[in-house]
């Protein structure tokens, strides 16, 4: 089949992965813009450029993968900086129609994410009075709302009122937020003609209460006012999607509802609430199996896929986190749970591993648990970046899109453990401050700097069993947004 995919941004998790995912499968033929014609960071898309490419590709597609955040206002980080109009807006959402109308049997997938609301002080991805007002902003919609739905501790209702932020700065944000939540509306309306046939709208950076969250419930109700709830989802999530509508589109296709049993590293697991996100695990995990149009099972005799969860045992910690929390030990057994993996494989199950026992990056003792019984190898599928909904939607992907798993495997434990979990603090902690550099200042040495990490990765790589079978000789890194966040790599 064919599919064209518009990304949400430049970044390897969405321009990369899903073309690692695809060309594993000879039965899919994936078709993304050129890079040049996409963001550079907080320098928007051109509208323009973005409909003819649209235009032209979009006639001999079976299916269209595509951000709205992208094509309304060229890009993510655009899409929290724009100035644009509703009329604007609109006219950018009109080019959906042209496309159907152009292909009447384009089958369209579309994604729009709820604007998040981060809780620190930082204009790195935000407007520059995020660098004075980010946390203000948070926490002061973040009690307003507490208290008009719960009630707030003494503590809280002082913080609340020592709250202080220019009203120009309110005005500013609230305006984009609600222009974001109009859109959101009018996409509802080409998902009711049938313009859109299937929609995610995801909740970039969630909490309980505040901007995201009451955004997500008046969204919520237009959908069961417009009876919309078999044609769109609202769950935590927002650099996965593309992967899950990549992967719901191959499923309708083929017409394939592959059934997917889970099982957890702890017993409390299903019910943590991960760093960054507002629900229960195997609450998201519900969400995220049923938007790429497969089926949970609660029995493994059922299943065509075995999903092991790797989650904390009671709190969620930062991979980077020097000190452990003990719940990691005491409220989880990782022997047992690499155990049972070890006899699903060995039967010739399809197991994927969504590595979640930690924020930003994977869990170091897990792999080493693996790779001591060679199943890295075996893994149909295995990520742990970012959030826990980045990564069980990229394994939920992998898994079910993805037939040569063992390339994809590797390259998630050289970005998502290595990188993240170890090599990534190393740089910051050390590197940085001996070449007089910072997180988000290179200078003129970024070269230097992604030749010492690509060394580092490259060391911890080869202390792996699984890098005998699979060598790298050299890897070399890339920073799309300058920064130390996030990286991509290729292999020699």
């Amino acid at each position: 089949m064919r599919i064209l995919l518009l990304p949400l941004d430049e970044r390897p998790c969405n321009y990369i992965y899903p073309q690692m995912i695809a060309s594993s499968n000879h039965s899919v033929h994936l078709t993304m813009p050129p890079l040049d014609i996409l963001p550079k960071k907080k320098i928007p898309a051109s509208f323009n450029k973005i409909r003819q490419y649209l235009l032209k590709e979009a006639v001999n597609q079976d299916a269209l993968v595509i951000s709205l955040d992208m094509l309304l206002y060229g890009g993510l980080l655009s899409s929290r900086l724009h100035h644009l109009t509703e009329d604007i807006l609109e006219e950018h959402l009109d080019v959906l129609q042209e496309l159907k109308t152009l292909n009447p049997h384009l089958k369209i997938y579309a994604f729009q994410c709820i604007m998040r609301c981060p809780q620190y002080n930082s204009s790195e991805e935000e407007p520059d009075y995020y660098e004075d007002y980010g946390y203000a902003l948070f926490k002061k919609k973040y009690l307003e709302d507490k208290e008009e739905r719960e009630t707030l501790t003494s503590e809280e209702k002082i913080e609340k009122n020592s709250l202080h932020i220019p009203e120009e700065v309110i005005r500013d944000y609230e305006d984009r937020r609600l222009i974001n939540c109009r859109m959101n509306s009018k996409t509802l309306e080409l998902l009711e003609n049938n313009v859109i046939d299937f929609l995610v709208i995801p909740q970039d950076d969630s909490s309980h209460f505040g901007y995201t969250a009451k955004d997500q419930k008046i969204i919520l109700k237009e959908i069961k006012e417009k009876c919309l709830e078999f044609k769109v989802m609202v769950y935590p999530g927002a650099d996965e999607v593309g992967m899950s509508l990549m992967t719901r589109a191959y499923n309708d296709y083929y017409h394939v509802h592959p059934k997917i049993y889970p099982f957890y590293a702890s017993t409390l697991g299903p019910q943590i609430v991960p760093l960054y996100e507002d629900r229960p695990m195997f609450e998201s995990l519900k969400s995220h199996i049923l938007v790429t149009g497969a089926r949970l099972v609660m029995d493994d005799s059922t299943a065509n896929i075995v999903l092991a969860v790797n989650c904390p045992g009671k709190i969620m910690q930062e991979s980077f986190d020097k000190k452990k929390d003990v719940s990691y030990s005491s409220y989880r057994q990782l022997m047992s749970f690499v155990e049972r993996i070890k006899e699903y494989v060995e039967e010739g199950r399809s197991v994927g591993v969504i590595d979640s026992a930690y924020a930003n990056g994977g869990d170091y003792e897990l792999i080493r648990y693996l790779d001591h019984y060679n199943l890295l190898e075996e893994l149909k599928g295995y990520a742990g970046w970012n959030t826990n909904c980045n990564t069980t939607g990229t394994v939920l992907s992998e898994i079910q899109v993805g037939e040569i798993h063992a390339p994809n495997t590797v390259y998630h434990l050289i970005e998502d453990v290595f990188y993240q979990a170890k090599v990534r603090q190393k740089v910051i902690e050390e590197d940085l401050p001996e070449l007089g550099l910072s997180y988000y200042d290179f200078k003129d040495k970024e070269d230097l700097v992604e030749k010492r990490i690509g060394e580092a990765l490259l060391k911890e790589y080869s202390t792996l069993n699984i890098s005998h079978k699979y060598p790298i000789n050299s890897i070399e890194v890339i920073m799309p947004w300058h920064r130390m966040f996030e990286i991509g790599a290729k292999f020699k």
